[in-house]
């Protein structure tokens, strides 16, 4: 999926079918819907699941649970904003 059609489907009632459960997290979050995004991406396998679990518990003010799911995902903090950090993902996901 290209970032336009990813952003194009955030006026959508829900994320597209073909697109993968870290996408479709990342669909629910910019559609401000932290919970659903959480509930998505809990128990998935893998670095980019682990990635997107760090960025919404950071966006909780979690930290301690946030630098558990980056140490996961093989990334530090680095010091990004929330904003920067969820661009590097979508970048990351959607190149």
């Amino acid at each position: 999926m290209l970032r336009t059609d990813f952003n194009d489907s955030l006026s959508e009632p829900a994320p597209p079918e073909n697109c993968g459960k870290e996408i479709a997290a990342l669909w629910w979050l910019c559609n401000r819907n932290w919970q659903q995004a959480h509930d998505l991406i809990d128990g998935e396998p893998g670095q980019d699941a682990a990635w997107i679990h760090a960025l919404l518990h950071l966006m909780e003010g979690d930290q301690g649970n946030a630098g558990y799911w980056y140490a996961r995902a093989g990334r530090g903090q680095e010091g990004a904003t929330i904003g920067q950090e969820m661009e590097l993902l979508l970048d990351h996901l959607l190149g």
